[in-house]
């Protein structure tokens, strides 16, 4: 399970090390995709090929979802660890995610996120300001 979150920085080759208990979880290696939020997904490769089946379904006379599989699969690389435990970010990704010196690298259940450590640090406030209200929705849809 990836969860946890740790800070690293960017090289300047635009590298960067993934904490080694996420990448016992990602095994050989992953796919590197944009996510939402301005921020990066990174999918261990067994997941990536169930999701990216499932984006590929999608119909393709819905404009948002035509938007929505661009989004994801577009831009998407396999990504593996070198000797280090780094993967390098691909330019079009570093500038999609704004990534500085300084990123995060944020575990959620199936997927790892990585931000610009400024960016994170503003959306976390934010999510944790507004919690209860979250809370409170989740609870009218049954999930908790």
């Amino acid at each position: 399970m990836l969860i946890g979150e740790y800070k690293h920085n960017l090289d300047a080759k635009k590298r960067i090390s993934i904490p080694a208990r996420f990448r016992k979880e990602l095994g050989e290696g992953a796919v590197l995709t944009r996510g939402l939020d301005n921020c990066l997904f990174v999918f261990p490769s067994k997941y990536w090929a169930s999701f990216a089946e499932m984006l590929g379904g999608l119909s393709v006379t819905k404009k948002d979802l035509r938007a929505y599989a661009r989004l994801f699969l577009s831009g998407a690389v396999e990504v593996e660890f070198d000797s280090l435990g780094r993967i390098l970010i691909p330019d079009h990704l570093k500038k999609y995610a704004d990534l500085k010196k300084t990123a995060v690298i944020a575990g959620l259940f199936n997927r790892l996120e990585i931000w610009d450590e400024e960016r994170w640090n503003s959306y976390k406030a934010n999510l944790e300001k507004d919690s209860d209200n979250i809370a409170e929705k989740l609870g009218e849809l049954g999930i908790i």
